[in-house]
């Protein structure tokens, strides 16, 4: 039976993250992922956006990664000449009760040790943004866009060039313990079933990342792994030059997303959303009768626009661990040593900040390894 060193399930951003943070010290690595390429499920569909920091709890993995990853991007795409924009974050309000919202989430920002905040009354406001109309907003110049398909691919190029491998259309189908290692079972496309020994097992896999956790023997709800979709829609402005958007504006967030914001991108055009509900598997189908709660949404905000403006843009799927009755939960990044699964790092729930996060998430996977002297 083949053997590597290390396997990686998911060629998503967390899978390619830590390929190219293991790289450093070893070849021996092969990532796996059940489609055709890399970065084809969440890591594809969302906001494109660098978050500062301002809305998880202060001693939270997501407040922690997304704090020292947001320094690691933007060093990474100013090093590497990556598209990317520090074009900074206004987020609004438009009544009484926003304000206490947004007010909660600055103090939270503060807590996160996040000092470059300011207030903005209307007029404040106005003269950043003068197609904007609310009562009050805070602004985040930390907060920026990037070119999620470009970060994505130089990661995967680096970590080639490096001698690592990449098996696409390669579905896990099995993980078991057998002594000091792993044996994995993939299924190839054609059907043929094929498996291979690892000594470490790194389970990035996003969206099915509970599903291989739960292969290996675990109990998903007794250690509330189990993954719970949450769908989101984009539209888009068909003439963003009406508007003269220059910075991220965002709403106050809900307890399971970021609200429906506005998101100028790379190619100067404007994003709306996403929206967010739970669904019961993985759809990507866009449902245009939504339309209604994005123009709702936006027209508070942007009053100008009319829903003949709204086109449809994009879908994603974001992997939760709450469901939507439940409160905060933060990234599971585990290895699973105590449960007899030494040397599998379990990465589950990295949803939003998880772009953001990726590079210092890879940091602490690797610095898990260190015990393994890998």
């Amino acid at each position: 039976m083949e053997e590597t060193k290390i396997t990686i399930i998911g060629a998503g951003i967390i899978g390619l993250s830590i390929a190219y943070e293991l790289a450093k010290y070893t070849s021996d690595i092969i990532v796996v992922d059940k489609n055709d390429s890399f970065g084809q499920e969440t890591s594809a569909r969302n906001s494109e956006v660098i978050h500062a920091g301002l809305y998880y709890p202060p001693d939270s993995l997501k407040a922690k990664t997304c704090l020292r990853g947001k320094i690691l991007l933007y060093e990474l795409c100013l090093k590497h000449n990556i598209p990317h924009k520090r074009i900074g974050k206004l987020v609004v309000a438009s009544n009484n009760e926003e304000i206490k919202k947004i007010e909660k989430e600055y103090s939270n920002a503060v807590a996160c040790g996040i000092n470059n905040l300011r207030f903005l009354k209307e007029k404040e406001v106005s003269r950043l943004e003068p197609d904007i109309r609310v009562r009050e907003a805070f602004f985040s110049p930390d907060s920026g866009i990037v070119d999620t398909h470009a970060v994505m691919k130089f990661l995967y190029t680096q970590a080639r060039s490096r001698g690592l491998t990449f098996s696409f259309l390669s579905e896990i189908i099995g993980v078991k313990r057998k002594q000091s290692r792993y044996v994995l079972t993939i299924r190839e496309p054609k059907g043929e079933m094929f498996s291979f020994e690892s000594a470490v097992v790194i389970n990035a896999a996003g969206l099915s990342a509970d599903l291989i956790t739960q292969m290996l023997g675990m109990d998903l709800e007794k250690k509330k792994y189990k993954l719970h979709y949450c769908k989101g829609q984009y539209f888009r402005l068909r003439n963003p030059d009406k508007f003269s958007i220059q910075h991220l504006i965002y709403p106050p967030a809900t307890n399971i997303s970021l609200g429906i914001h506005i998101t100028p991108d790379l190619g100067k055009g404007l994003r709306l959303g996403p929206d967010a509900r739970y669904v019961s598997g993985i759809d990507y189908t866009f449902d245009e009768k939504n339309w209604q709660l994005f123009y709702d949404a936006i027209n508070k905000i942007l009053p100008e626009v009319t829903p003949e403006d709204l086109i449809p843009d994009t879908v994603g799927i974001r992997p939760k661990l709450q469901k939507e009755s439940e409160d905060f939960r933060d990234f599971v990044i585990k290895d699973e040593a105590d449960e007899g699964y030494p040397a599998f790092i379990n990465l589950i729930g990295i949803e939003s900040p998880g772009f953001t996060s990726c590079l210092a998430i890879a940091e602490k996977v690797r610095e898990m390894l260190n015990i393994y002297s890998v």
